[in-house]
């Protein structure tokens, strides 16, 4: 059978434009003469089976192939060579895979807020304690990012890491090992403060005008500084002191709201009346995370939830999480009730509820 000449030149031609591999340039000439209909049915079938999209597609997947492979080996290396370097750098980039799914989370509940009615206060406790985390985390980690940009800096983010990992980066960079240390330090910290805070609420019994209120908050002042562990009635006895004059927000003196900041980890370091407005906010989120665990059910959190949730309402994080659970049931019965006129009720009492936890009374 004879060879058609135009047939031989469209399959060269398709050969050439379209990167054909050696098995088509013997279909093409071994293909006898076609109709012009079966010509064009075999031009679409040489376009549909050897696209130039599917030749950079396959080209792009060996790339990435061999880079991975590339990546593996390097891994494998700082693993063997350098073991505690290896770890700060696979921290740094699971830090920031990790940092990256927050924000798309973020992303997606923001979305949900704007497209339906739902309201911020009503979102399930996981979306609600996100958001507020990330706020805080993205506040920190911004510096880091902006450093990381330039071509091989990233190896001076590791000395950084490496130096100072607790002031500089955020959760998501550090080890679980380093997560309960720093936790522990954060908490020291803010303990150094406690005293201060129960000293701030004896100086003020004294303006109480009501004598029954005022033997009320000393007592229960002098209950902690004797190593006992007040119960919730104790401090829901003297709410109304906190709502207003002498202890509600706003109505403190300056020096005992920058004695609270800490507490939440907050800076004194700003104007009173910044200082106030900051405690409220905070604790107006908190509070509406207590709902939120109310409404979820204290039951559906884990441990490493619950140790989050007592440490960031000022208990130590050293505690079991059979201890964490039974003291964080103690904490929603008391915040369950109150309003958010009383955000300094909570304050006080993130000292006053927790310094003294599964303590014995002193003698």
């Amino acid at each position: 059978m004879a060879l058609s000449c135009r047939g031989v030149c469209r399959g060269v031609s398709m050969i050439l434009l379209y990167g054909q591999r050696s098995v088509g340039v013997k279909a093409a000439l071994c293909t006898p003469r076609l109709t012009s209909t079966q010509s064009s049915y075999s031009s679409l079938w040489l376009v549909r089976h050897y696209s130039p999209s599917q030749a950079r597609h396959g080209i792009g997947r060996s790339i990435v192939s061999r880079l991975k492979r590339v990546n593996e080996k390097y891994e494998r290396f700082l693993q063997r060579r350098f073991p505690r370097f290896y770890v700060i750098y696979t921290t740094f980039f699971r830090g920031f895979r990790l940092l990256f799914q927050d924000a798309k989370e973020m992303q997606r509940i923001q979305t949900r807020l704007l497209t339906t009615n739902i309201d911020y206060k009503d979102l399930p406790y996981r979306e609600l304690e996100k958001l507020r985390q990330f706020r805080r985390d993205l506040i920190k980690a911004i510096p880091l990012v902006v450093i990381s940009l330039p071509p091989f800096a990233n190896y001076f983010v590791f000395i950084l890491m490496y130096f100072y990992p607790r002031q500089l980066l955020i959760r998501h960079f550090w080890t679980p090992q380093q997560l309960v240390e720093f936790q522990g330090i954060y908490h020291s910290q803010r303990a150094q403060h406690h005293w201060a805070i129960v000293k701030g609420l004896e100086r003020t019994a004294p303006s109480v005008q009501d004598s029954r209120l005022k033997s009320r908050l000393l007592e229960l002042c002098s209950k902690v500084r004797k190593g006992v562990h007040p119960v919730v009635s104790d401090v829901h006895a003297v709410r109304t002191l906190f709502s207003g004059p002498p202890l509600g927000i706003g109505r403190m003196y300056a020096d005992q709201m920058r004695q609270l900041s800490p507490l939440l980890f907050l800076t004194p370091r700003l104007p009173a009346f910044w200082v106030g407005r900051r405690l409220n906010k905070h604790v107006t989120e908190l509070m509406q995370l207590d709902r939120a665990i109310v409404r979820l059910g204290l039951h559906q959190l884990n441990d490493a939830e619950l140790r989050e949730a007592c440490f960031v309402r000022g208990l130590n994080p050293d505690f079991s999480p059979g201890q964490c659970r039974e003291w964080l049931a103690q904490w929603l019965q008391f915040s369950a009730h109150l309003k958010e006129s009383e955000a300094s009720l909570y304050l006080h009492s993130m000292v006053l509820l927790t310094v003294n936890y599964a303590k014995e009374p002193s003698h």
